[in-house]
């Protein structure tokens, strides 16, 4: 016999909450130095995590999820491969974190950021 369990209530996320599981999840992969901006991924770490969804449109319907992504990457990464690392990573995050399925992950590439020489 299995347990059932007792509906309590619902749980709502937040559009909101989800564009920042897309930006944090994005900006864990190698290349990806920010969500659009002008500001690195240090600075944003430092910064008020307020401004990590700036780059991300996530909408919610039925339970299912489309996110939109404006990403500064560094000089020197290969933009296909580091892209789709973002878009399967960003994927997973949303997907294991909410339970929602993630149906598009669209990248748009704003920017490179150069060495500092």
């Amino acid at each position: 016999m299995g347990k059932e369990i007792a509906e309590v209530g619902t749980v709502k996320i937040a559009d909101d909450v989800v564009a920042r599981i897309a930006a944090l999840a994005a900006l864990e992969v190698d290349g990806v130095s920010a969500m659009a901006g002008n500001y690195t991924s240090e600075i944003l770490e430092k910064v008020s995590r307020k401004n990590l969804s700036k780059g991300a449109k996530v909408v919610v319907v039925n339970g299912e999820v489309k996110v939109d992504l404006s990403l500064m990457m560094s000089y020197g990464f290969n933009i296909p491969a580091t892209c789709q690392q973002a878009q399967t990573r960003v994927k997973g995050s949303i997907e294991n974190m909410t339970g929602l399925t993630v149906t598009d992950v669209n990248i748009r590439i704003a920017g490179i950021t150069m060495p500092e020489a």
